[in-house]
């Protein structure tokens, strides 16, 4: 039997039967099985060091017999090997990707320029973003090393970039009317004076914080990358983003990290003990 699938099967067959064993029988089979796999790698060690002075023609040979090689990889006598850069830095991409698109924005891979330059565009809102060139830097750049660490420059470009804008007074036959509702969202106990409140609303996650008879209410988003803030750290009125570290004032959601960015806030009102918030449809 020497089919790698045929005798990775009998492996599975062999470690299914101990599993159901008690525990000290299994105990007794593991040790076994680890003082000779220790054994096995100490001989393999030496045999590879000899063919390395000897022949490396012949270890590369060895290699590229998928058995010789499964049980090389299996004790970590040879490096795995590395997908294509391009195939490296999409990972990379899909890392951040989820992040920037929660604020209507994307990202693609523009160019790879050797030895160790990469260029990507941001797409949607993340083109225009104050808080776009802290996103290039902390998040994606930051993902693309860690997948590539050959590469040392990530160069965002942009085409003729559309700046987005919610403030724009022009209309057309087809925008369709903006309207606004009051919605309850929670009573003021719910509302915890030293953290943070999640709550989920007609498709929208959001954050409340109280000081005193004072409630405020931010979109559960933080404004670096989008990442949820729920679970932060709430310290003096100020929550850290769980993924990054950013900061943000929870009186004010301010930014403390980057200035010129701040949480999406929503208007809050109070009847009773009753917290309702503004949202838009």
């Amino acid at each position: 039997m020497t089919n790698l699938e045929e005798l990775v099967q009998e492996i599975n067959r062999f470690e299914a039967i101990i599993s159901e064993w008690d525990e000290s029988q299994r105990c007794v089979a593991v040790g076994l099985k680890r003082a000779i796999e220790a054994l096995h790698k100490a001989a393999l060690t030496s045999l590879i060091k000899s063919l390395k002075q000897e022949s490396m023609s012949a270890l590369r040979h060895a290699v590229t017999d998928e058995v010789v090689y499964a049980v090389l990889l299996y004790h970590e006598l040879v490096k795995p090997p590395k997908p294509p850069l391009v195939q490296r830095i999409q990972t990379a991409l899909e890392e951040v990707r989820p992040g920037l698109k929660s604020h209507n924005g994307d990202i693609e891979l523009v160019a790879i320029k050797p030895p160790d330059t990469v260029e990507i565009r941001l797409i949607g809102t993340c083109s225009s973003c104050l808080a776009s060139t802290l996103t290039l830097s902390q998040g994606v750049e930051q993902a693309i090393k860690n997948h590539c660490p050959e590469i040392s420059k990530v160069v965002a470009v942009n085409n003729n970039p559309t700046v987005y804008t919610t403030n724009s007074n022009l209309t057309t036959p087809f925008s369709p009317p903006i309207t606004s509702t009051w919605v309850k969202v929670a009573t003021i106990e719910q509302v915890s004076e030293f953290g943070v409140l999640a709550v989920q609303l007609a498709g929208n996650s959001l954050i409340l914080h109280r000081q005193g008879a004072t409630v405020t209410c931010y979109r559960n988003a933080c404004a670096h990358l989008g990442y949820p803030l729920e679970g932060g750290k709430v310290e003096n009125g100020i929550i850290t983003c769980p993924s990054h570290g950013f900061q943000y004032k929870l009186e004010t959601g301010e930014c403390l990290t980057a200035p010129d960015i701040s949480l999406q806030s929503y208007l809050v009102k109070i009847k009773g003990d009753k917290v309702f918030v503004k949202l838009q449809k």
